[in-house]
């Protein structure tokens, strides 16, 4: 039985799609790329904003057309999220909330009809997950040790998809950590859906940073990255360790949204503009080669000129690496889409074109930085489209290709002289050369 898996959204929803389908491989099911031809195509769907859920229906009536008469199984958050609307799509034939159930589920499509399937994917009994140990395609590992958000941000769907903050044991962590190391990746991801609220909830209680300073003195792997975190979550106690760590990834992605103390207030964000300024400023003069990365939104209910103008010049003040910028997207049952003062859709594009060129400018900038000296880079399989080269990242996450790595490289951390820098990356060749 060949199986298909589409993917959209963040790095826990690409952690869990390797869980299936390491999980249906072991069971012996063929995993074929998406678009292929396929008994069964999963769509592991996201919500987080209303475009994601036309993409998320887009792939679902795809897969479907494709593939006629196969099974469409669709999980993720837009399916806890809008069921009935997946219902009325022609083609999706299974529903599924809990992902960790969806390997049974088509055990019985292989061997039984399918209206049994289809009654028995409604009985999915308690919630578990799968933990992959393996991820096609990529030279870095992803691990996620946490789930679901408390915080509830007034334009944010998702603690409603995916509930509660949870963390998975340390204990647990730990040797998951050590098990990656030993299968040979180089790099681990560490995810979550609130990753900086990791340990409150396990008893005893634990922290992100009990996790990095685990890694830290048993080198289990030899670089160890952080997905996204909180502003306020970024300690004193972390940032002392990112300054004398050699193993932890000089990157971090931390959420804005906005400059404008108002427009904060009504996201329910909680910190202001000068608290934001202060902890990226501490960062920065502990550790001056630290990348970091925003996310910033356009055109949330109330912005107006003054409030946009003031995230410009906040992220204009700042040295920051990149911008991640996202026009607000109106998320029914959120207390932000009862809110008034919508800006219109062609200002919300307007500002958000803004801010991306501006993010265009802080990349180069920013990389332009490291011309001359040594990186080290995570040497990749793929070459990209600079054929002469191999590509990899660099501890800052600056895409950084390489003169006659070799092969030999792939899957290994190289120092390179970086050379030249065009549009954010670095041109470079081996320091041993």
């Amino acid at each position: 039985m060949k199986v298909a898996i589409a993917t959209l959204g963040c790095k826990v929803n690409q952690y869990e799609s390797a869980g299936i389908l390491e999980a249906l491989e072991e069971r012996g099911f063929s995993v074929v790329p998406f678009g292929e031809a396929a008994d069964c195509c999963i769509v592991n769907t996201c919500t987080v904003t209303g475009r994601s859920d036309c993409q998320s229906r887009q792939l679902i009536r795809r897969a479907a057309r494709a593939n006629p008469g196969a099974s469409i199984i669709v999980t993720g958050c837009y399916a806890r999220i809008a069921p009935g609307e997946i219902e009325k799509i022609c083609g999706a034939t299974h529903i599924v909330e809990n992902k960790a159930a969806i390997p049974d589920l088509l055990e019985r499509i292989a061997g039984v009809h399918a209206d049994e399937a289809r009654r028995g994917a409604a009985s999915e009994g308690k919630p578990r997950e799968l933990h992959p140990r393996k991820f096609p395609g990529h030279t870095r590992a992803f691990l996620k040790i946490q789930d679901g958000c408390n915080a509830f941000c007034t334009y944010c769907i998702v603690p409603y998809a995916r509930g509660r903050s949870r963390s998975f044991p340390e204990r647990d962590v730990r040797g998951r950590i050590c098990e990656l190391g030993g299968a040979g990746y180089r790099e681990i991801v560490l995810t979550g859906i609130h990753l900086g609220a990791y340990g409150r909830d396990l008893r005893p209680a634990a922290g992100l940073i009990d996790i990095l300073r685990f890694v830290e003195e048993e080198r289990p792997i030899e670089r160890l990255r952080l997905s996204s975190i909180e502003p306020g979550e970024v300690t004193d106690e972390i940032i002392a360790l990112f300054r004398s760590s050699t193993v932890l990834c000089r990157h971090l992605h931390i959420p804005l949204q906005s400059g404008s103390d108002d427009v904060l207030e009504r996201m329910g964000r909680p910190y202001d503009a000068a608290f934001f300024r202060d902890r990226l400023e501490r960062i920065w003069e502990s550790v001056p080669d630290m990348a970091i990365g925003l996310d910033v939104m356009a055109g949330f209910p109330g912005e107006d000129e003054a409030a946009f103008s003031r995230t410009v010049r906040l992220i204009e003040d700042l040295p920051v690496a990149y911008l991640h910028v996202f026009p607000y997207s109106d998320r029914p049952g959120t207390a932000a889409s009862a809110m008034p003062g919508k800006v219109g859709e062609k200002e919300k594009k307007l500002r958000a074109a803004q801010l991306r060129d501006m993010g265009k400018r802080k990349r180069s900038d920013f990389a332009g930085r490291f011309v001359g000296k040594t990186v080290s880079v995570l040497i990749e399989g793929d070459k990209g489209s600079e054929s002469e080269f191999a590509k990899g990242f660099s501890g800052q996450y600056i895409p950084v290709f390489v003169r006659t790595a070799g092969a030999a490289a792939v899957n290994r951390i190289v120092a390179v002289v970086a050379e030249t820098c065009r549009d954010g990356r670095l041109y470079g060749r081996p320091a041993h050369d």
